[in-house]
């Protein structure tokens, strides 16, 4: 699969992904592009976008979407590094046009 992380999503996150294509958009060049227009060109070049924004889905309409949107609750890397191996199940089994919120959990303490 094709994965694009996007702005603020911990770049070392790839690392789990091993057996996915993964860029940012910072890479691509694309750090400026508003949603609506990241969403555009993503679907064209890619299966999945995995994105920090929770309220993506709240500024923008997702309904003729054919990009997989994967939405983190967190950005800290810690947290999401704990949470990798669920994070990297979830993200293996997500299809074109689905819409999937992952809650990484908090510090215990």
């Amino acid at each position: 699969m094709r994965i694009l992380f996007d702005q603020g999503t911990p770049a070392p996150l790839r690392r789990s992904l091993r057996r996915h294509t993964v860029q940012t958009a910072s890479e691509l060049g694309w750090s400026n592009l508003s949603n609506g227009d990241l969403l555009a060109a993503a679907q064209e070049q890619f299966d999945a976008l995995i994105t920090i924004d929770q309220n993506l889905s709240y500024q923008q309409d997702l309904s003729s979407r054919t990009i997989a949107i994967i939405v983190l609750t967190t950005t800290r890397w810690r947290l999401i590094e704990r949470a990798a191996l669920e994070i990297e199940a979830k993200v293996d089994g997500v299809r074109r046009g689905d819409f999937l919120v992952i809650e990484v959990p908090n510090d215990p303490s």
